[in-house]
């Protein structure tokens, strides 16, 4: 009988493993269907940044994030500001890597006065960090000066330079601007939107919520669209440089250190010359040093921003440019003197003259003006330089005007103002980190940049803590490629 049961019990013994084996394998295919895995399977879960405040910074990134210190604003509008950036990563980039040219300079700035790192990202919000960029009305620079403004935070501005375009210059006066309408406030965030719209119309609307027994909070007033657009933009920034990978965004790699460096340039240095003594293309070259409006260095004490690695031999370069006495000056146009005879007397023609000085065939000159002409150097350069400028030419001078520009002074160099603040690090005459007034940063591209979108706004620079009234004026990048709303007040 054993024997002719056992292969009878074999036979059952496999068709049940069988069975048992096909449930296994019909169980585990729903699983695999919905998406069921163990948690060591789990591998597309961002992985959240965190700071490790034991090490120092190792870029300009973890550094801001270590300095954030603003109340963080929670509201759709942030959401939307944030998704607009988020659906635009190559603009993110760009912007973001452009302004790694000038973040370690504000950043430090920053922390030197003890001010919230977020404000190193507001530059992207007025300009996309484009120090070039240009309003119809008038607002320049990374941080948007109008004129009025620019000379009440002595930013001088005239056919030589524009220092709403220096990126130190224009940052010194910009913090200064913040700080006073902090103080004003108490509260960054109605300090960001004086900053937009103008204290005086933050001031009355606050008033009329007070009056109306209604909170006097940022969110809760009644301002324009782009004000109220304007801090959730900031935060939008700001929640994304935080956490990146929780945003699946990879951030240009800036590192923490200082990239440029102020070098002392003798009068009359020729920019393009300059350019090939830092092995720099023109375009690139007048990045870092916006500010000029002539091909030329005309004036004492002004100094030409170079990078770092290249300082030694850019300064042994202008020291023999120097020596050979060939560059640029300054002629007065004497009574009756004509443009096309001195044109002729530097072997120019009429149109090289009024390329090089920013005039047009309808500029009307008078005895008094101040007309930059090659001393000794080829002009071909610097007529180069001047199709990159962003000046634009002078139109309808009357005969009986005087020259606009500034003449060469005299004295060995240009005192700083009183309590105007510092500057970056020259070489040679500052190589102990003494500070250089004029050094510029650079914007990606030496073009002007014509801001399409909104005005932003300073009051007049703080002499015993009084900031007057802001004008109006448009702002935006030139490479932003979102319209922004119109500003209704001025910086």
């Amino acid at each position: 009988m054993a024997k002719f049961f056992a292969p009878l019990l074999l036979s059952l013994s496999v068709l049940l493993s069988g069975a048992s084996v096909s449930a296994q394998e019909t169980s585990a295919a729903p699983a695999e269907a919905i998406g069921l895995h163990a948690p060591s399977e789990m591998t597309n879960e961002p992985r959240v940044l965190t700071l490790d405040l034991t090490r120092n910074p190792n870029e300009i990134w973890d550094r801001i994030r270590r300095g954030f210190s603003m109340p963080d604003l929670d509201s759709q509008l942030v959401a939307d500001q944030q998704l607009f950036y988020l659906n635009r990563p190559g603009f993110l980039k760009q912007v973001f890597a452009r302004g790694g040219r000038y973040l370690y300079y504000i950043v430090d700035e920053l922390e030197r006065r003890g001010m919230p790192t977020e404000l190193a990202l507001l530059p992207m919000v007025e300009s996309s960090y484009n120090p070039l960029a240009y309003s119809p009305a008038h607002a320049s620079g990374l941080w948007q000066f109008i004129p009025s403004t620019g000379k009440n935070y002595n930013l001088t501005q005239d056919s030589w330079v524009d220092e709403r375009r220096d990126v130190i210059a224009s940052t010194n006066a910009a913090l200064d601007y913040l700080q006073t309408i902090y103080e004003m406030h108490g509260d960054w965030h109605l300090a960001l939107a004086s900053y937009n719209w103008g204290e005086g119309a933050v001031a009355r609307a606050i008033q009329r919520n007070v009056d109306a027994g209604l909170p006097a909070e940022y969110s809760q007033l009644r301002m324009p669209d782009e004000t109220r657009n304007y801090v959730p933009k900031l935060q939008a920034i700001k929640n994304i440089v935080s956490q990146p990978e929780l945003f699946h965004f990879e951030l240009p790699y800036v590192p923490n250190e200082a990239n440029f460096v102020a070098v002392a340039a003798p009068i009359g240095t020729d920019l393009a010359a300059a350019a090939k003594l830092a092995g720099l293309s023109l375009e690139e070259f007048l990045a870092l040093n916006p500010s000029f409006n002539r091909p030329a260095v005309t004036l004492p004490g002004q100094t030409l921003i170079v990078p770092t690695e290249r300082a030694s031999h850019f300064e042994a370069g202008l020291e023999q440019l120097s020596e050979d006495g060939k560059g640029w000056r300054v002629h007065e146009l004497g009574p009756g003197e004509k443009l096309a005879a001195i044109a002729q007397r530097h072997d120019l023609t009429l149109a090289q003259l009024l390329q090089l000085n920013g005039l047009n065939a309808r500029s009307r000159v008078g005895a008094g003006y101040s007309l930059l002409v090659p001393d000794g150097v080829d002009p071909s350069g610097a007529l180069q330089v001047t199709r990159l400028l962003p000046n634009r030419p002078q139109v309808k001078l009357t005969a009986n005007t005087t020259t606009p520009i500034r003449k060469i002074p005299t004295t060995p160099a240009k005192a700083p103002a009183s309590g105007k603040p510092a500057t970056a690090p020259t070489t040679k005459a500052a190589a102990n980190k003494n500070t250089a007034k004029k050094a510029t940063t650079s914007a990606k591209s030496a073009t002007p940049a014509k801001s399409s979108a909104k005005p932003a706004g300073k009051a007049a620079a703080p002499a015993a803590k009084a900031t007057p009234q802001k004008n109006s004026k448009p702002v935006s990048g030139a490479t932003k490629p979102q319209q922004q709303p119109k500003k209704p007040a001025a910086k």
